[in-house]
């Protein structure tokens, strides 16, 4: 069996999935994580994130390390990735949040490496980049340290005590606690800003023609489940066919909350996501 393909989010890596990949696994479906472009092994942090002392106003105007990483770069990166693990055959894509840009792109790119694109609570960047999408909800302002334009990251500082309380609300609302911090330290700074202010061309004959999916996180504070709904109305008019709808009652980070509700989920995708409904 191909694997199954696991796309991370802003900030975050393809630690993210430890806890779904084990449950996946004892269905008899093998994943793969992978780092996007400007994260995880595929990233730097800016210098100012551990010089000492620590300077927050230099935080907030160093250029970013991963300024220069475009969606295509990242797209393209994916692609290799899901031909290298599943060998040129298709697999089975899932893509949590900022992923769901470069995944998006990634479709656009090659739709014969993509047996079924599920998203997770991420973003479709077909009608407007992230950044129109989610201006009118104003979500994540609250947790950047630094002017994307100023930086080319969507920064965070994950270490500031006072941003910690912030940052759970909005990502891990429904982990535990333990686990909530510990994801928070294992966050990047930097993101890069054009994830968030490209938009993503596509075309009924490639990514149109892609089997979609679409994960609904209920308790969400990052993507509203409103806008999520919307995001669902922008895939099925720029597709084939329409997109089946899976709701969750859970927070941004399902992967950590619901990590064995989510991999049945991701089963039933596997399967072809038949039984999906609206």
């Amino acid at each position: 069996m191909r694997p199954m393909i696991l796309v991370h989010g802003a900030w975050h890596g393809s630690w993210c999935w430890a806890s779904v990949t084990p449950h996946l696994a004892a269905r008899g479906i093998p994943s793969v994580g992978v780092d996007l472009a400007g994260h995880g092994l595929n990233g730097r942090p800016p210098f100012a994130r551990s010089a000492r002392p620590f300077d927050p106003a230099a935080l907030a105007t160093e250029l970013s390390p991963v300024a220069g990483v475009s969606v295509r770069d990242a797209a393209e990166a994916l692609v290799d990735r899901i031909r290298l693990a599943g060998n040129g055959e298709p697999c089975v894509v899932v893509a949590h949040s900022l992923g769901g840009v470069i995944a998006t792109a990634a479709a656009e790119l090659a739709p014969e490496l993509f047996a079924h694109l599920v998203y997770l609570s991420a973003y479709v960047p077909v009608a407007a980049s992230v950044a129109e999408l989610a201006a009118s909800y104003h979500s994540f302002d609250r947790v950047l340290v630094a002017d994307p334009a100023v930086v080319g990251a969507l920064r965070l500082d994950p270490a500031n005590p006072a941003l910690r309380d912030e940052i759970r609300e909005l990502f891990y609302g429904d982990v535990d606690v333990s686990a909530a911090e510990a994801a928070i330290a294992l966050l990047s700074n930097d993101a890069p800003a054009q994830f968030a202010a490209e938009k993503v061309t596509v075309t009924r004959e490639r990514f149109g023609a892609v089997p979609h999916s679409y994960i609904v996180c209920a308790k969400d504070n990052a993507i509203p489940e409103v806008l999520q709904r919307r995001l669902v109305r922008v895939i099925d008019a720029a597709s084939v066919a329409a997109t089946g709808v899976v709701t969750l009652d859970s927070s941004h980070s399902a992967f950590l909350s619901r990590p064995a509700e989510l991999a049945g989920v991701l089963a039933e995708a596997e399967r072809g996501g038949g039984s999906w409904s609206r």
